[in-house]
């Protein structure tokens, strides 16, 4: 009951949330920190240069450069530091309250100046813990803006790339850095994909061993809840990333529409095996319940058969257990014995019978 009550008053909490003023910029998560954390990487073919900081002004020097900036901000809890930087780079309050709020639904808005993505960041942890964590992007002439939760993404293949010079991305402007990002986004949901898999076999192997254990459903259940949270954010991504392919905005380049479309036929893959997974989990319930039942009924035959041997044996135990003086065999001197031996030929008729009917 209390924790019903518990549960009851984070809902309603929610709902008040939702009472709010649109556009006021509170941050709605748990990863608190006390301080914002940025890595700026300002960039061209030939120029690279990295640095972090916690000071949000050191990003504003780099919005009319002839290069490309990617601002990474890490921590929303300081809304006071977003509200700084979204008003600085004209972010609109709406969009601003989207960066700061993580239950966010994965989406794009189109403004004149900028695109704003919304989308979820899947991976395990080093404890094998499922993390979904919200991210927001902005990218406008000449920059990109990230903002996460907390430290921590599947952004260093991107880096890499960028210190190392390595592929096209450094020649490229802010709308293949977008692309480069969600890009490494996607890529890792395959990664997330493939730990999955190997969670779905060794739950199968389990269940087709026949002894599963107690403790399985709760694994089952556990996956079932993890790919209900992927579903939530590949599906909305999906919209999200044909969008931007048909999208005509003179942000992104026509040959950058081109990586944008292999983009959107990487993230149908990811959506077409997470329906086949999300099935095959749903298969798995059904399986420990059939698996459960098949053990159920062999314990079950089991006690019928013994049951069933021990029925006739009581029937004959109990004509001669009663207490009438005459009973025909009762002065018969080897009764005793004729009647053990009947017993015994009827136990083992009945073993024999069982046995060639298959059912021992």
């Amino acid at each position: 009951m209390a924790n019903r009550k518990r549960k009851n008053r984070t809902v309603i909490g929610k709902l008040k949330n939702k009472n709010e003023m649109p556009g006021a910029v509170t941050y709605k998560g748990t990863k608190t920190s006390q301080v914002t954390k940025l890595e700026i990487i300002d960039f061209s073919k030939d120029h690279y240069n990295q640095f972090d900081t916690s000071n949000i002004e050191d990003a504003f020097k780099f919005k009319s450069t002839d290069n490309v900036t990617w601002i990474n901000v890490n921590g929303l809890s300081n809304t006071k530091e977003i509200e700084r930087l979204g008003e600085y780079y004209n972010l609109h309050p709406l969009i601003q309250e989207d960066i700061v709020t993580t239950n966010q639904r994965p989406k794009m808005d189109e403004y004149d100046d900028y695109l704003f993505i919304v989308f979820k960041m899947l991976h395990y942890n080093e404890e094998g813990v499922f993390v979904n964590e919200h991210v927001s992007m902005t990218m406008g002439k000449g920059y990109v803006a990230t903002f996460q939760e907390a430290d921590g993404d599947v952004f260093d293949s991107v880096r890499e790339r960028l210190a190392n010079s390595k592929g096209k991305i450094r020649a490229n402007g802010s709308d293949y850095l977008m692309f480069a990002l969600l890009d490494a986004v996607v890529d890792n949901y395959f990664s997330v994909i493939e730990i999955l898999t190997v969670k779905i076999e060794q739950i199968e192997d389990e269940l087709f061993e026949g002894s599963p254990e107690d403790d399985l459903i709760q694994e089952i259940q556990k996956l079932k809840k993890e790919i209900l949270r992927i579903r939530r954010a590949v599906v909305p991504l999906r919209e999200v990333i044909n969008r931007l392919e048909k999208t005509e905005t003179p942000l992104i380049e026509e040959r950058t529409q081109n990586y944008i479309r292999d983009l959107y036929d990487h993230i149908i893959q990811v959506s077409e095996s997470v329906e086949i997974y999300r099935d095959m989990i749903w298969g798995l319930m059904d399986m420990y319940m059939t698996t459960i039942s098949n053990k159920m009924n062999e314990v079950m035959k089991v006690l019928t058969i013994m049951a069933s041997i021990f029925i006739p044996l009581t029937f004959m135990a109990g004509i001669y257990g009663m207490n009438f003086e005459y009973i025909p065999e009762l002065q018969f001197k080897y009764g005793y014995f004729v009647l053990w031996g009947a017993m015994i030929l009827v136990f083992f008729a009945m073993l024999y019978y069982f046995k060639r009917k298959k059912w021992l």
